[in-house]
């Protein structure tokens, strides 16, 4: 694991953990990641699906939540808030030894609100009132809807994990709500900036998956020779941007105040194509002010023969011709990013039906 520790130590990058279930907390495993260099965490719908329906290890407190009575909402919560404060206390030493660099836990609002703007801020405000933990991220979608949402919870001091993010454009709307927000709790009596963390998850394989099957579909050598390349040239991009935002006189005076940048953090980054290297989306990520969410197995990959050298800013210019080839053989990227949009947004709210289904189909028995 010393790769994953060069990664933070050497290149300024924290590595998360992109997983949790009740076993990791329970049979210290999580502890041992921790241990091992992993600086935080973040779940999901799909992953809290998976693990719950997956094992048994929630059926005792499942049988207690039903026989308490109560709608089969509150248990799905009740069970997911347990592994959550589970897993806040395994990073909260960490949280406060790296003075709330790192040590966060992220936890996503209801996906069924992604396109319903008020309503994401009621469900982010009660998530965050509800667990009252400071190293708590509540995850919001970057959707167009979410957007205000995202810049009050940042006016109210509160941590925000921005997610399903697939374009340039979206990236530079969610720093600009993220840098609004601080501006308006700067002037509220008692604000302390540092203490309000964010991070924009840009989400990474399932642009190259998409964007290589429309290259497949053209078919001419000139579209061929560009699969797998749009997704590190769209973070290298995405990069330059965050540099550019998170400078200047606007943020100066704001992190003179204390406030502390919004990083990119870099989603999806388990390679699907067999035909890339199983690293590829750690690799050529690697740089200061950034976090990468790895699933176990790419965790695994990386520690064992990942390279843990600055790759972010590398070949930008690179970047750039790709981005124009890409548009000048026929791939319209802000066509790529709606379509990723639509399809993270259904994927998550239907693991998250699917298991409220089940749970309302297994409490059913129970009684």
């Amino acid at each position: 694991m010393d790769r994953l520790n060069h990664l933070y130590y050497d290149q300024g990058q924290s590595p998360w953990l992109d997983n949790l279930k009740r076993s990791y907390l329970t049979e210290g495993t999580l502890a041992g990641l921790v241990h091992s260099g992993i600086r935080g965490l973040t779940s999901n719908p799909t992953i809290f699906q998976k693990a719950i329906q997956g094992s048994a290890d929630y059926d005792e407190q499942f049988r207690s939540l039903v026989s308490a009575g109560g709608d089969t909402i509150d248990h799905y919560w009740a069970l997911v808030l347990q592994d959550i404060h589970g897993a806040l206390d395994a990073f909260e030493g960490l949280y406060h030894s790296s003075f709330a660099g790192d040590g966060y836990v992220s936890v996503e609002v209801d996906p069924g609100l992604a396109h319903d703007g008020p309503g994401t801020e009621v469900a982010a405000r009660a998530l965050h009132e509800r667990v009252a933990r400071p190293n708590l991220m509540v995850k919001i979608p970057g959707t167009v809807e979410g957007l205000p949402a995202i810049r009050q919870m940042i006016a109210e001091g509160r941590n925000v994990n921005v997610t399903l993010i697939f374009s340039l454009d979206r990236y530079q709307n969610v720093m600009d709500a993220y840098i609004d927000g601080l501006e308006q709790y700067a002037s509220t009596v008692d604000a302390d900036l540092a203490a309000v963390a964010s991070v924009a998850s840009f989400f990474i394989s399932r642009v190259d998956s998409e964007v290589d099957a429309r290259l497949d579909a053209i078919g001419t050598p000139a579209a061929l020779a560009l699969r797998g390349k749009a997704a590190v040239a769209q973070a290298k991009l995405a990069y330059q941007a965050f540099r550019h935002t998170f400078s200047g006189p606007r943020w100066e005076a704001l992190a003179a105040d204390g406030a502390v940048v919004q990083r990119p953090l870099w989603a999806s980054t388990s390679t699907k194509n067999p035909s890339y290297p199983d690293t590829l989306y750690v690799d050529e990520l690697i740089g200061p002010d950034t976090v990468n969410t790895l699933p176990d197995a790419t965790i695994d990959a990386f520690a064992d023969h990942g390279t843990a050298s600055r790759t972010i800013d590398e070949g930008v210019a690179h970047a750039e011709e790709v981005w124009r080839l890409l548009a000048e053989v026929g791939v319209d990227m802000d066509d790529v990013a709606d379509k990723l949009e639509r399809e993270g947004v259904a994927s998550f709210q239907k693991s998250f039906d699917d298991l409220l289904a089940a749970l309302a189909a297994k409490a059913a028995e129970l009684r």
